[in-house]
């Protein structure tokens, strides 16, 4: 399997995701954790904290609706696994969001760009397990 090489959207892609992971911290001073911003939604501590976590869910729901309106086709999405994959590895990045106390946007984008030791560790264990299972699903159990 080969992964398109796309580097603009993905320069325009980070760029908005670092943008608006800099504007949160700033105007909220709360880490962009996408996990941390739906479990906060669906349990808020008040009508301030669930208002901007709705405004972002709304944004992640809505965006593929305005890739639509300036492309005129939606985001192509290809997924190669079974259904039955995607619900163990949905189960299974449950579990490591909950153990690992947060996601790869939490880790990977903020607790990294503030040097946090736990993230750095953490980003680093979310790489060589992606590494492990894309080798052990591809080549030793020959794509599920």
């Amino acid at each position: 399997m080969i992964t398109e090489f796309t580097p603009w959207a993905s320069l325009i892609g980070g760029v908005l995701i670092g943008g608006s992971a800099v504007l949160l911290m700033a105007f909220q001073g709360r880490v962009f954790g996408a996990t941390g911003i739906l479990a906060g939604f669906l349990q808020p501590n008040g009508s301030g904290d669930w208002a901007w976590r709705a405004a972002i869910l709304a944004g992640m729901v809505t965006g593929p609706v305005l890739y639509m309106l300036f492309t005129g086709a939606m985001p192509a999405i290809d997924v190669p696994v079974s259904r039955l994959a995607l619900i163990i590895g949905g189960f299974i990045v449950g579990l490591g969001v909950t153990f690992g106390s947060g996601c790869t946007s939490g880790h990977g984008v903020c607790g990294m760009a503030r040097l946090s030791p736990r993230s750095i560790a953490a980003t680093i264990t979310f790489m060589i397990t992606t590494g492990i299972t894309v080798y052990i699903v591809r080549h030793v159990l020959g794509g599920i």
